[in-house]
């Protein structure tokens, strides 16, 4: 991918984040937010997912430096292929049934199962996929810029320049 490919994809990204901050509308008062289930806003996932995703920043900016926390809501089958990130990623599943494999190649079979409550952490560059069984919101924090890097850049859904 040359400079100007790269300058360009990373701009949509910071777009697209930048975009979903404002996705959710809760009261806030000083450094205190309080969003009810009801008031979640749900708009597009960035466009650095694969099609079908919806998303909703609940706190911070994940296109900026700092904290943020924002849910995913993917349907039934919903699969990111594997990749790795640049900041830790902490990840509560919400609802539904997810499978997290680690590794560069996806196996359904072989990822882990993770229904409604689980939890998992995960270091910088560590390589994984995901895959939705039923219908899934998780809750994605971490501190931005947020960013996501596929292991075959094939499996990148962003347009390519």
């Amino acid at each position: 991918m040359n400079r100007h490919t790269l300058l360009n994809v990373v701009a949509m990204t910071t777009i697209g984040l930048a975009a979903l901050a404002g996705s959710a509308v809760g009261q806030e008062t000083g450094d205190h937010k309080l969003i009810a289930p009801q008031d979640i806003k749900w708009g597009p996932a960035p466009p650095s997912l694969p099609y079908g995703a919806q998303a909703a920043v609940l706190y911070g900016n994940p296109g900026k430096e700092g904290l943020f926390a924002f849910r995913l809501k993917v349907p039934r089958g919903y699969h990111i292929a594997p990749h790795t990130h640049p900041k830790p990623e902490i990840v509560t599943v919400l609802s539904g049934t997810a499978r997290l494999g680690m590794g560069t190649v996806a196996d359904h079979d072989k990822a882990q199962v993770l229904p409604a409550g689980s939890f998992f952490a995960l270091s910088p560059g560590s390589a994984h996929y995901f895959f939705a069984d039923e219908d899934t919101v998780i809750q994605l924090n971490s501190t931005g810029p947020w960013g996501i890097n596929y292991i075959n850049p094939k499996d990148d859904p962003r347009p390519k320049m």
